[in-house]
């Protein structure tokens, strides 16, 4: 029975020390920094998302294109990391930047062609780089040979369907040199029938890029006689006027050593080709995207130079901060140990803990110091009290102000006697208590009076 008397007494104990104090010093003090605590952590988990969803959704192209085999690649690289990979039939490029940029299509990312913005809120896209170029093979009939657009004024025009990412381009190419509907004919016809109406001397050019100018095509069209590739002898002027178009060049014999196809060097120019997410993907995703990329992008290729892409340039979209970290900095330590699921949320916890306890540390410093200033300041302050008392009391008190002073003195005493403060300021306290009982006795014996 006695020891659990004394267990008991120890508990009861124990909660007397933690009553001891004030809570109203300890809320005022830590109540701030709980709030600020609590801010953070609400920011963290608002902002700093723990896990990564486990699929994407990429938007890629029409079957047996460019971009839906790119796509097909991407999702081997990705899924062995244990996210899958939703491909979304598309009409194109064209189609890929409109089903994008619409908030109601559940889609996270896409292969957009440079030059289709006009008219189209990107304001929530982000480009995790550009990851290749499409040429635009322009071919031409006649003899005499043609190296700007502007010759093509007055002739038949084959310019791609309406809503392809050929259309556009070519339209934007042509209208910069005074070029439409009034001063040429223009046929929409898809790559198959572009070609077969030149080779049938239906039009006097056709413009070609992308999945419409296929090697096949190409090949047809260069072993036909009487038509030619045009030499953008205006290539550079193109690239600084439009920024999402790159200057590009096809060495003499490129495309047939044995008959020497080009028979010269030809300059050309092509739209960048981006992987164009939505803002809020996810940084984890946005790093095994770039990483698929960089697997199926960096060897070399006719177009580009081993390592060159993808790249994070700027052109129509801004670049990505999750792509721009990965670009200059390459995976996390994580990413390079641990598989990816454990290395994504090792890497959002650290992201997240790090500011905490940037706050926690310096607060662990600076909170008992101050929750000590304000225990001591309520103590000083009743001393305050006291020596406003003693100064009245020397002045020689009538009667009355003793009177007076004797009521505040009790006051003073039962406010002192009622404060609560931690166990580790009572010697302070007691000394405090004492202090107000011998103000009190020099009162009563008339001490101040004498001197």
């Amino acid at each position: 029975m006695d020891k659990y008397a004394s267990l008991l007494r120890g508990r009861l104990g124990f909660w007397a020390r933690l009553f001891s104090g004030s809570w109203r010093d300890l809320l005022v003090v830590a109540g701030p920094a709980l709030l600020v605590l609590g801010l953070c952590v609400w920011a963290g988990v608002r902002y700093v998302r723990l896990a990564p969803p486990h699929v994407i959704r990429l938007i890629s192209g029409p079957e047996g294109s460019t971009y839906r085999t790119t796509a097909e690649k991407y999702k081997k690289i990705i899924e062995k990391h244990g996210v899958k990979v939703e491909i979304l039939p598309s009409q194109g490029s064209y189609d890929n930047l409109h089903l994008l940029a619409n908030p109601a299509f559940k889609a996270d990312v896409a292969f957009v062609q440079g030059g289709l913005t006009d008219g189209v809120d990107i304001s929530d896209l982000v480009s995790l780089g550009t990851v290749f170029v499409q040429p635009l093979m322009v071919y031409y009939r006649g003899s005499e040979p043609i190296d700007i657009l502007a010759q093509f004024r007055g002739k038949r025009l084959a310019v791609g369907p309406e809503g392809s990412g050929t259309h556009a381009l070519t339209m934007k190419l042509l209208n910069a040199n005074d070029i439409d509907e009034k001063s040429a004919t223009l046929l929409e016809l898809t790559g198959e029938e572009a070609a077969h109406a030149l080779v049938a001397g239906e039009v006097d050019a056709a413009f070609l890029a992308g999945d419409s100018a296929t090697p096949k095509l190409q090949r047809r069209l260069r072993e036909t006689p009487g038509i030619a590739l045009m030499n953008f002898r205006q290539a550079e002027a193109y690239r600084r006027r439009f920024h999402f178009l790159v200057k590009l060049a096809l060495p003499e014999g490129a495309s047939d050593f044995a008959k020497n196809l080009p028979p010269q060097p030809c300059q050309l120019v092509g739209p960048s080709v981006e992987l164009v997410a939505r803002r809020d993907l996810h940084p984890a995703l946005s790093d095994l995207l770039i990483k698929a990329a960089q697997e199926t992008h960096s060897g070399p290729g006719m177009y580009r130079e081993a390592g060159e892409y993808p790249a994070p340039h700027e052109r129509e979209f801004p670049i990505s901060p999750d792509a721009d970290r990965y670009y200059k900095t390459g995976s996390r330590f994580f990413y390079r140990h641990l598989p990816f699921w454990l290395a994504s949320l090792a890497d959002r916890l650290v992201v997240l803990l790090v500011p905490l306890l940037v706050l926690i540390v310096p607060a662990s410093k600076a909170l008992p110091a101050f929750y000590r200033w304000r225990i001591r300041s309520r103590i000083y302050r009743w001393y305050g009290a006291l020596m406003a008392i003693e100064r009245e009391m020397l002045a020689s008190p009538t009667s009355e102000n003793r009177e007076a002073i004797r009521t505040r003195l009790e006051a003073i005493e039962r406010a002192v006697n009622q404060l609560k403060l931690p166990l580790a300021f009572a010697d302070q306290l007691y000394v405090l208590r004492d202090h107000v009982a011998m103000v009190s006795r020099r009162l009563q014996t008339g001490f101040y009076a004498s001197t």
